[in-house]
């Protein structure tokens, strides 16, 4: 079984429980980590077999908070959903608020009771000789932009 999923700037979430032989792959874009979109696939892994307890969770590169500029709009519903959100946002150069989408992902991971998670701590818009991102590409006004693939499988025992 292999899994995978796209990526341009948001966060890949990939997710294995060995013993249970379960694997999950998940898009976090801002959106989807708020609505719950890796407690979702924690609750289908559950579902297949798995235990929260002996899931294991990476996150991939993804649009870090340096280079995540977002609106004062954005920043107040997420404080709306959670006070405590604030650690996740700060104040950009520009006066504009600036999120941190993996170290938010990380956490929802964690308070779903995920023990075992790695972030890469990898920008993708920063790093250009490495990843493809879709806020680099409309910022320049490019009039297209990349992806990669993150993939997780589990390899057969016979």
């Amino acid at each position: 079984m292999l899994l995978g999923v796209v990526t341009a700037d948001c966060a890949p979430v990939l997710l294995v429980d060995t013993e249970a032989g379960v694997v999950g792959a998940v898009h976090a874009g801002w959106r989807g980590a708020i609505a719950g979109v890796t407690d979702q696939a924690i609750a289908a892994m559950i579902s297949l077999g798995a235990s929260v307890e002996r899931i294991a969770a990476a996150v991939g590169p993804c649009i870090g908070r340096a280079s995540y500029e977002v609106d004062h709009d954005f920043a107040e519903r997420l404080l709306a959903v959670d006070a405590g959100n604030d650690r996740f946002l700060s104040d950009g150069p520009a006066g504009r608020p600036h999120f941190d989408l993996e170290g938010y992902v990380v956490a929802r991971l964690a308070a779903a009771g995920v023990r075992r998670i790695e972030a890469t701590g990898l920008d993708t818009c920063a790093l250009e000789d490495r990843f493809f991102s879709y806020r680099r590409a409309t910022k320049r006004g490019e009039p297209a932009y990349g992806r990669q693939i993150s993939l997780i499988g589990l390899a057969s025992a016979g």
